[in-house]
């Protein structure tokens, strides 16, 4: 596979990092990138062909990864208009619908949206995955492969279950890390330095999660296992309880999943002459 990314943060890092360890060639990655600084970073560290604007030889390649703001994609996609024939098109822009993108582009048809989330960043990520239908397995393969280089994937029937892999994973790391930020301000108050928060928190954090992923039992069950009758444990959950701490859990995913849907209408009016 030769792969084009159009865009050079952090995300496009992430995956170029992550082919690069499965073994991919760094002359089969090329990115688009309009910075300057970012062009000369991108290619010391990762030796890949870099270009400052799209054009038929920047794109020469099986598969064209957008890895822009969404609110940058519509002027993306009307550069990409003619250089794309057949081409796999990979966008990890949130909010932005297939059908819309296939739109800017002309009616293109080859198109799979992707949500990575931030853990990617350590190729620890998990990617909701959905191609059109007229997407051929092949190139679901190729998608499946890139977005698998930087963590688990997870292919979704039908394109709105994406807002709710939006509020799950895609903004799932910020909840943790303000759980971990809780964690970590009580263990302070309870008389602890902030290095030693720090590693309890994280380190009980990383330890649960990954009992849990390797346990065939379900998380209530394995909380339950932890909840002695009387103890120090039960005393915390039942306060947690009271505070009504798991109904708001849910409350705030369902209003980040809202969002979500509200976003992907606002995306939507780019191409309509909307303002956003």
């Amino acid at each position: 596979m030769h792969i084009t990314f159009i865009g050079g943060g952090n995300m496009a890092g992430a995956l170029i990092t992550g082919l690069l360890q499965k073994g991919f060639d760094p002359t089969s990655i090329g990115v688009v990138e309009i910075s300057a600084e970012s062009r000369a970073q991108l290619s010391e560290k990762f030796g890949i062909a870099t270009h400052e604007a799209i054009s038929a030889a920047a794109v020469a390649t099986d598969i064209i990864v957008l890895a822009v703001k969404p609110q940058q994609l519509h002027g993306v996609a009307a550069q990409l208009h003619g250089l794309i024939d057949g081409k796999l098109v990979i966008s990890i822009a949130a909010g932005v619908r297939s059908a819309d993108l296939s739109l800017w582009l002309g009616g293109h048809g080859v198109i799979v949206r992707a949500m990575p989330n931030t853990p990617a960043m350590v190729l620890a990520g998990v990617t909701g995955l959905y191609a059109l239908p007229g997407v051929p397995e092949y190139q679901r393969q190729q998608a499946e492969i890139i977005l698998g280089a930087v963590g688990t994937t997870l292919w979704l029937e039908k394109e709105e279950q994406m807002d709710a892999v939006t509020a799950i994973s895609g903004s799932g790391p910020a909840y943790v890390f303000l759980f971990i930020e809780a964690l970590q301000t009580a263990a302070v108050e309870l008389g602890l330095s902030p290095d030693d928060a720090r590693i309890l928190s994280l380190e009980t954090f990383l330890g649960a999660a990954k009992l849990a992923s390797q346990s065939s039992e379900d998380a209530a069950t394995l909380r339950a296992r932890v909840t002695s009758k009387g103890g120090t444990t039960e005393r915390a959950i039942l306060a947690m309880e009271a505070a009504g701490i798991k109904q708001t859990i849910i409350q705030a995913t369902q209003a980040a999943c809202q969002r979500s849907r509200e976003l992907g209408d606002e995306l939507g009016k780019m191409g309509a002459g909307g303002i956003i």
